[in-house]
């Protein structure tokens, strides 16, 4: 018997477990927070048999996509920021406020697809 940990975009989830359950595997759903952008995930917890762990897998692949973003300006405290003698109006009375820090290159960002864990159950009676 194995136990598989599936983490994946929240987006993907729901038909990801509309697939499984119609192929006949029970699972667990968990919301969760992680990774690089702290986006929303979903992990999945499916118990299977040790003959079906490619099956689940391969399912999991199938409905679990990636995408990609593109990155948006970072806030940060004012009080972070050096100022120089460029700088207009600046003011030690604004330490609390957030900026938008100017970002002259779109990044694009992969997320998504799936991380998958497959662990060994033991039952202990």
């Amino acid at each position: 018997m194995k136990l598989i940990f599936a983490i994946v975009n929240k987006d993907d989830s729901k038909k990801l477990i509309e697939q499984l359950n119609k192929n006949k595997f029970a699972v667990t759903k968990i919301s969760s927070t992680g990774g690089f952008l702290r986006s929303g995930n979903t992990t999945l917890i499916i118990g299977v048999d040790d003959t079906k762990v490619d099956t689940v897998i391969k399912i999991i692949k199938k409905y679990s996509r990636s995408r990609k973003i593109t990155s948006s300006p970072t806030l940060v405290p004012v009080d972070t920021i050096i100022p120089t003698e460029t700088d207009f109006n600046y003011s030690s009375e604004i330490k609390d406020e957030l900026v938008e820090m100017p970002n002259q290159y779109e990044n694009e960002i992969q997320i998504g697809g799936a991380t998958i864990f497959v662990t060994d159950v033991y039952k202990c009676l």
